[in-house]
């Protein structure tokens, strides 16, 4: 059985057809989509969760953080980490075609408790 991941990049939406328990960021590395900028491609953590490089806004379905930095970022407003998310049902996340390295904070995305 499989979940839909809709990837949201600018105005153009495409779904795709994940297994449970998938890594967010390897399922969009898989399929062809990055959640990093030009710089951050080839100088990132390699999905460990340091460098906060991969964020992406989850949209629908978002799960609450785990990771201790995803908790922080996410309390702040800042991009989830697409590293740190594992998808566990349909959802719906945003590419942030506008970063530089990190995305910016969200005030009115605060992870709410």
């Amino acid at each position: 059985m499989t979940v839909t991941l809709r990837v949201l990049v600018d105005e153009q939406v495409h779904e795709l057809q994940v297994e449970p328990g998938t890594n967010l960021r390897r399922a969009l590395l898989e399929a062809g989509f990055t959640p990093y900028t030009d710089i951050t491609r080839r100088a990132n953590c390699g999905g460990r969760g340091l460098c906060a490089t991969c964020g992406v806004w989850i949209e629908t379905g978002e799960l609450a953080p785990q990771h201790w930095h995803d908790r922080i970022g996410s309390a702040f407003g800042y991009p989830r980490l697409s590293c740190q998310v594992t998808i566990s049902s349909a959802m719906t996340i945003r590419i942030l075609s506008d970063k530089r390295i990190w995305g910016g904070p969200d005030w009115a995305r605060r992870w709410r408790n």
